[in-house]
């Protein structure tokens, strides 16, 4: 016997050969990428709605009805100021107002999710979510008001609230990588769907005729749900990330089980103790996340319209719908970058964010940029930053909390981006009438 331990001694001193990784058998690498894909459309189909009303907020406050067009859009509008007595070309209600028709919805429903949303099961959600993003493009195609207009804002904004709870609480039963491809698909729905509609209207295709064309969008969300995603089952995030999650401090102190077989509608209810527990662990990422989205939407929705330069080939229109596409192209950009590059400490992200903010608001008030392509960048690297703090949030809240909490902490953790939008709306709306009365 002290032979055999002398020996099982040696051999533990002996350095050890790296093992190969071993590549994933042909099923489950399938399944890996079916669900990759699955989670990516997911993204780019729950958020397509929110971003193309929000590219089309100028145009819906416009109201303006071509005869013969079937369309309360103008899609190369004569840029004509709407308050004479103001240097700003004004439209005589902020684009905030749309942004709140967009987000108020996505902020009750988010807030009133950790509650008891999980009770509902998940197929009925999507299904639902389909349909009122269907229903958002008919209702603002055919309207002929702009109260009308802003109802179907409302759906689109249920649509992708509904939508965004329930899919990042889905990450829950899959690999931690689909994290990176919904942020991504959600990326992508940005830029797809601010280019589709600038690209659209400026080749001349009525806008009527524009919304109705992306009716396909929904269908494809139900598919992505229905047809591509495979059935989940037990966790295996890699050991990478396995690796990287143990040096990380976890949010909760108690061990998860190794293997957790939960299923979607399924999961185990939480005590409030243990909610208030997990929630208080998510401030550090839930705040700054808040911070990042108040200042880039007040900038989006609060500072686009007043960024108007006269001395460009661009109408005011035209001039907003570019500044949505080159901020939605940024977010594209910085959500997938994941497998690039992670950042940990997310408040330096709403630093930068904030001075955009202040940076941005004193070229209003003094007017010092001399051309709009300055702007352009700016706007563009806004994008890469509010991108980067949505992915590596999410991806960090994975890492840090165990697996029976993971569920509720991601859907919610999704609530500081709408919280942060909502408060930047509330606050536009006053600045847009203070700044639109300047002479």
């Amino acid at each position: 016997m002290p032979s055999l331990a002398l020996a099982g001694q040696r051999a533990a001193q002996e350095p050890r050969e790296p093992r190969e990784p071993r590549p994933p058998p042909p099923d489950r690498q399938g399944a890996h990428w079916k669900n990759a894909m699955g989670f990516w459309l997911l993204g780019l189909c729950n958020n397509f709605s929110y971003v193309v009303m929000l590219s089309a907020a100028h145009d819906i406050l416009s109201h303006k009805r071509a005869s013969g067009n079937q369309s309360h859009v103008d899609p190369d509008p004569v840029p004509t100021p709407h308050n004479n007595s103001s240097r700003f070309d004004c439209n005589s209600v902020s684009t905030a107002a749309v942004l709140l028709a967009d987000i108020l919805p996505t902020l009750v429903i988010k807030l009133l999710a950790p509650l008891g949303l999980h009770l509902l099961p998940y197929s009925p959600r999507v299904l639902f979510s389909g349909i009122c993003a269907a229903g958002s493009f008919i209702l603002v195609a055919f309207s002929h008001s702009v109260v009308t207009s802003l109802c179907g804002v409302v759906l689109a904004s249920i649509s992708s609230g509904l939508g965004e709870v329930t899919f990042l609480s889905l990450t829950a039963f899959y690999p931690r990588a689909v994290i990176s491809w919904w942020s991504s698909g959600t990326g992508g729905a940005g830029l797809l769907g601010a280019l589709s509609y600038l690209g659209l209207t400026q080749v001349g295709l009525s806008p009527q005729h524009t919304l109705l064309s992306m009716l396909g969008i929904p269908a494809l969300l139900l598919a992505s749900y229905f047809l591509l995603l495979t059935s989940p089952g037990p966790q295996d995030p890699g050991g990478e990330e396995e690796a990287e999650r143990a040096a990380r401090q976890p949010l909760m102190s108690s061990e998860a089980p190794e293997a957790p077989e939960w299923k979607p509608d399924s999961s185990p209810s939480l005590s409030l103790q243990e909610k208030w527990t997990v929630f208080k662990g998510l401030q550090c990422y839930i705040i700054p996340l808040v911070l990042v989205y108040f200042a880039e939407y007040f900038i989006n929705q609060g500072l686009f319209e007043l960024l108007f330069f006269r001395n460009t080939s661009l109408s005011h229109a035209q001039q907003y719908r570019w500044y949505q596409m080159l901020y939605q192209a940024g977010v594209f950009a910085s959500r997938s970058s994941l497998r690039c590059f992670r950042i940990q400490f997310t408040w330096a992200l709403a630093l930068l964010q904030c001075f955009n903010l202040v940076f941005l608001l004193v070229d209003i008030w003094l007017s010092f940029l001399p051309s709009i392509y300055i702007v352009f960048l700016i706007v563009l690297y806004e994008g890469l930053l509010g991108g980067a703090a949505y992915v590596n949030t999410f991806h960090n809240i994975a890492l840090e909390t165990s697996d029976e909490h993971r569920e509720f902490a991601m859907a919610t953790a999704c609530v500081s981006d709408t919280l942060g939008i909502s408060l930047s709306g509330l606050l536009a709306l006053p600045l847009h009438d203070f700044l639109c009365r300047l002479s």
